[in-house]
């Protein structure tokens, strides 16, 4: 089995979706998320925009390969909002993420099991109202050389098809590279074969 170099996540922050239950209001948030920072910021964004409701349940994914996760919610009985929210995460297998879902109480109590179902639903529905993008694993290399050797560097970068995500070119050069997982091996050992290029994984 090939060892797996991509994940599916959100480029941008998703539009309010509502969902309605018994008077109850659901607006459901999806974020696009590195850390978690990210997600209290948005979290007290979130509470300022709605600060008349009644709970701000959430649950959040970070990672592609140590995955951080966490459920809150938020006085809710207990799982019945953030792990539902959760589920929809790992059911439309998505990561770097938060999705946040705001409850305006509308005066009838839905008992544990409605709740479930209503943060199910509107985290479902606020993925599917999201564009989902498939990215790769990247590693990122430094590789460091002289002028002269500037050709040969760039030469194997655009065979290879190779993103520079950064470069210095001053007494000596360095140039950051993202290589695709699965590929990282076989350019690190291309780079490393060569006399007067220096490579390592940053």
């Amino acid at each position: 089995m090939t060892e797996k170099d991509t994940y599916k996540t959100i480029n941008t922050s998703t539009k309010a979706v509502l969902f309605k239950d018994k008077n109850s209001k659901f607006f459901g948030y999806a974020y696009a998320i590195t850390s978690e920072d990210d997600v209290k910021l948005y979290i007290k964004k979130l509470k300022k925009e709605h600060h008349a409701a009644r709970h701000w349940c959430y649950a959040y994914q970070i990672g592609t390969e140590n995955i951080v996760y966490r459920v809150n919610d938020d006085g809710e009985p207990n799982n019945s909002a953030g792990m539902p929210i959760f589920g929809q995460i790992q059911s439309f297998e998505v990561t770097n993420i938060l999705i946040v879902v705001i409850r305006y109480f509308g005066g009838v109590k839905l008992g544990v099991s409605g709740l479930i179902n209503a943060y199910k639903t509107t985290a479902q529905l606020t993925l599917e109202a999201s564009k989902i993008l498939e990215k790769t694993i990247n590693v990122d290399y430094l590789i460091t050389f002289d002028y002269k050797n500037m050709n040969t560097v760039m030469r194997i970068i655009k065979e290879k098809n190779l993103n520079i995500t950064n470069q210095k070119l001053e007494i000596d050069c360095q140039i950051t590279i993202a290589v695709r997982k699965k590929e990282a091996y076989q350019v690190f050992e291309i780079f490393n074969m060569l006399f007067e290029i220096d490579i390592k994984q940053l």
